[in-house]
């Protein structure tokens, strides 16, 4: 999903106008609602402070407004081969089913992933098992790692 698809995702997700979010992240009242418009069309794409501007007024982490590119099923399947390259993602059946498995013999790049599976994993139990709410399921996801840094540099520091 493009950057303005996941501006309009989350300013919609708050409940927000354009013109609302527009004059939140610095642009004048006159042209706010035409500036956020813009963005969220792809017809201008916002620069880093902005983005981290954006990502400030919807408390999530810029890389949840960030994400590759993901609207076509090639451009999804470019992004798993890349994550395969990059990360030993391996594709997989288990009992009959597809699976994204990840690779032991990636050292490093398998133990940081395995961590960082294990706590989505653990939120997602949480979430089917009604320990928290969606909202709080979506929080998590949205604003990861921040809340999860300690977790995260113990992850980090581990595998140094």
């Amino acid at each position: 999903m493009a950057i303005g698809e996941r501006i309009k995702f989350f300013r919609n997700l708050k409940g927000m106008t354009q013109k609302y979010l527009g004059m939140q992240v610095g642009f004048p009242e006159k042209t706010a609602d035409i500036r956020m418009a813009q963005y969220e069309s792809g017809s201008r794409t916002p620069k880093a402070d902005l983005t981290n501007n954006l990502a400030n007024v919807f408390d999530i982490s810029t890389s949840a407004l960030t994400v590759p590119d993901i609207d076509s099923y090639n451009g999804l399947m470019h992004t798993l081969f890349t994550l395969e390259d990059l990360y030993g993602f391996r594709i997989d059946k288990l009992d009959d089913e597809l699976c994204i498995r990840l690779d032991k013999g990636m050292g490093t790049n398998y133990l940081t992933m395995f961590d960082m599976f294990s706590a989505w994993q653990q939120q997602a139990e949480k979430l089917k098992n009604g320990e928290i709410t969606k909202e709080e399921y979506d929080n998590w996801r949205y604003n990861y790692p921040r809340l999860t840094e300690k977790n995260q540099s113990k992850i980090l520091n581990k595998n140094k």
